[in-house]
């Protein structure tokens, strides 16, 4: 493993689904790093942002000289800097179709995203899902189903093994339990939930939730 000095800028963990990505991809490979947080929604969030990141959001990953500053940008930066660990897979055509999944989390989903926001630690009603998040739900579902078909002998994860593509799913599975999504409503043959609490069961994910517990009490003491 080439000698790094990495440093994480996230936002807060309860509600940072983008900086939950390469964090959890950098504590499951057991990959050192310094990590910084900046508390988001307070007046002053974005210029302080802006003194780690020029694209003013969180995550951005500070290598020597070098700011990595895109939560899809710095999981390849990882697995270009750190090819043993395999955070892609290493069967081409596994490869390719991680790499189009986890593009399509990057920019799509607005439906999910702005009605079942990340809120890591509440547990809510799910809310009236019209057309488009059903549509997101679905495809979500096919394609934690489809992965895991043709590429999850290996392990419980989409391609067996962990790999970046479960970085990117990560906070949709913790939007799934919060929001108490019933995934057999969506062509679930129980495969996407065993895969979701897969993901959620990962001593990374404890971690990174112990951590949000710890900075709610802090914020609630402030």
């Amino acid at each position: 493993m080439p000698a790094a000095n990495y440093t994480l800028v996230i936002g807060d963990k309860n509600l940072s689904s983008w900086s939950l990505r390469p964090w959890l991809a950098l504590k499951h490979c057991r990959i050192p790093f310094a990590e910084e947080r900046v508390r988001l929604r307070q007046p002053e969030s974005r210029a302080t942002i802006l003194r780690h990141s020029p694209s003013g959001k969180v995550p951005a990953l500070r290598c020597g000289n070098l700011v990595v500053f895109d939560s899809l940008a710095i999981l390849e930066f990882l697995a270009e800097r750190h090819p043993e660990l395999g955070l892609w897979p290493r069967d081409a055509e596994a490869r390719a179709l991680a790499r189009s999944i986890s593009a399509e989390m990057h920019a799509g989903f607005a439906a999910l995203r702005n009605e079942m926001s990340m809120d890591l630690l509440a547990r809510l009603p799910t809310p009236p899902i019209g057309e488009a998040l059903a549509a997101d739900i679905r495809r979500i579902v096919a394609i934690w189903r489809e992965a895991r078909a043709r590429y999850g002998e290996g392990g419980p994860f989409l391609f067996g093994t962990f790999s970046n593509a479960d970085a990117m799913f990560a906070p949709v599975a913790t939007r799934f339990r919060t929001h108490g999504v019933d995934l057999a409503r969506f062509g679930d043959d129980s495969t996407a939930d065993a895969y979701a609490q897969s993901v959620l069961d990962l001593p990374a994910m404890a971690a990174w939730t112990e951590a949000a517990e710890a900075e709610m009490r802090e914020q609630a003491s402030a």
